[in-house]
Parts: C-alpha cells; structure tokens; sequence
C-alpha cells in the first residue's frame, strides 16, 4: 500500500522538531512562576536567534557573546537582567548536552556582567511610604490602594498580591489572615493589619469570590500577570514626596527595628537572601501571630492603623 506523504504546508522541518523538543526537555525541569519566567527569558533568546537567521542548536561561543552585547548595548539592560538571562541560556545548553545534542555548551565559558551584592534600586523611606498610600488611599480605584497596601505593608511579591483570591481570606486563633501562594508553591498565612483589612474590604466590596484585585490583568491560562499592575504603585508614586516609587515589596522596612525582630525567612536555602529582603510570614501559631512583623511595622506606620 502506498504511503502518501503530509502536504508540504504542514511539514515541520526535523531540526525544528528537535528543537521544540530540547525547549521541552529543558523547560520541565521547572513549574509554576518559576517556568513561566523562564520559558519568557530563553523566548528572548530564540527570537533572536531566529531574527539572526541562526539555528540555536549549531551556536557557537561567539554568538552567546554577541547575544550578551546585544542585550546590554542595545536592549540596554541591567546586569541583573543580562545575568538572568544568560543563566537561562547555559541551563538550556547544558539540558542540550544532557541529550546529546551538541557536543559541548557553547555558553560555558561566556564572560557575565558583574552583578553587585545588594541591588542598587533605593526604596522608600517611611515618610515617602506615607506619602505614596495616602495618595493611593485617596483614588478612585479601590484597587489602588489594596494593591499599595498589600506591597508595603505586608511586603508581599507583586505576583503573590495579584494572585491571592478572595477565597484566600479567612480568620486564624482570632487573626484575619490571607493565605499566600509563595515562590515554589509553599503556603503561608500573613495576618493583616487593620489598615490593610480595610483596604481589602473596600476592594472586595460585597462579591464573594473571585480575586481580591478586580483589575488584575489575566492571562490566558487564568493566572496573573505580572508587570500591569506595577502601575498604580508608579502612578500614585507622582506625589512630591514618593516620586519613582518602585514596585516591589516594603523597602520602607528597613527603616524600622521589625527586620531584626522578625524570625528567619521560610525558605529552602537557610542564608538570607542577598537582593531582595521580603517580608516572610511566620508560622501560624497563636504566639507567633500575636507577635508578628506586620503589627509591629503597622504600629510604627501610621498608615498602618
């Protein structure tokens, strides 16, 4: 019987298969947010290989290193966004090795940009917090203000805040708390200061599900996505006094003697964290609820009450 090949239209050349197919290979390795960002990162670079008319697998060392210039000479980003990025791409390389595809990485040995210890960006002071959640507290958009308070009083991720439902909220030994999704998938509960209570009562309103920010912009997947609402914390950072407010959690509590006071973060890797000190929630216990950071950094805020 005669075999009949498939139109040439729907052919997929074999070195795209295999190509797909070392993507797939490399991205499994990971889950949740963490292979969200990471097929986002090693995008960039496959598009821009396909833009350079370059097959990724036949890479040499010469062409990571263009890649890494372009990315820092025309992109103009960051070293901490350049190093990001470069890590995917060795990661990619070496998964690519793993199944013999090339022979060696050709990223290995790629010279990195120099990333300092502690991130360069300045956050708020706390009288620049103040400024930013009284103007915040004062829009029109009800989101505006849970989200600033959600970021700066309880210190959470921008994706751990648009990601938290209203389902999310409950009571704990006399304590409303929410509970987070944090990064690897662990779940914590945060107590919530009065000020933030109310700011997501407001938010919420009357509804009974859904996600506690109403305009959280959504994928397709249904999931969050990330830099839309970095907005509002911009916005309402015009204010004289929180100009270029940044978008991520409680810089402000630096300022205060609840970073020393809190316990160790909850995390796999016991160090403390070098780029980002988040605010971690504690264990759910009676005691530690009554004691925890987010009432003591509440006190010394008077947004916070």
């Amino acid at each position: 019987m005669a075999a009949y090949p498939a139109p040439a239209s729907n052919a997929v050349p074999a070195d795209q298969l295999v190509l797909r197919a070392a993507v797939s290979a490399f991205l499994a390795r990971y889950r949740g947010q963490t292979r969200v960002h990471t097929e986002s990162d090693l995008h960039v670079f496959l598009r821009w290989c396909s833009d350079h008319g370059l097959d990724p697998l036949t890479a040499v060392r010469v062409d990571i290193e263009r890649y890494v210039c372009w990315l820092q000479d025309v992109r103009r980003y960051q070293p901490s966004t350049v190093s990001r990025r470069l890590s995917v791409v060795v990661g990619f390389y070496r998964v690519c090795v793993i199944d013999a595809l090339p022979k060696h990485s050709p990223a290995d040995y790629v010279r990195r940009p120099t990333v300092p210890a502690e991130s360069p960006t300045l956050g708020l002071g706390h009288l620049q917090f103040e400024a930013l959640i009284a103007t915040a507290r004062k829009s029109s958009n009800p989101n505006d203000f849970a989200l600033v308070a959600l970021l700066g009083l309880l210190g959470l991720r921008i994706f751990e805040a648009c990601g938290s439902n209203i389902a999310n909220l409950g009571e704990e030994h006399g304590h409303r708390v929410l509970r987070v999704r944090r990064k690897g998938g662990k779940v914590v509960l945060v107590p919530l200061p009065p000020a933030v209570a109310r700011a997501i009562d407001r938010a919420v309103d009357e509804r009974t599900s859904g996600p506690i920010l109403r305009n959280t912009p959504r994928s397709a997947d249904g999931s969050a996505r990330r830099h839309p609402p970095t907005q509002a914390p911009r916005r309402h950072g015009r204010h004289p006094d929180a100009e270029d407010a940044p978008p991520h959690a409680a810089p402000h509590l630096r300022d205060h003697d609840a970073r020393r006071r809190r316990q160790p973060p909850r995390r796999a890797d016991r160090r403390p964290p070098r780029r980002h000190p988040h605010h971690h929630a504690l264990r759910p216990s009676r005691k530690n609820l009554d004691r925890h950071a987010n009432y003591i950094l509440a006190a010394y805020m008077p947004s916070g009450t």
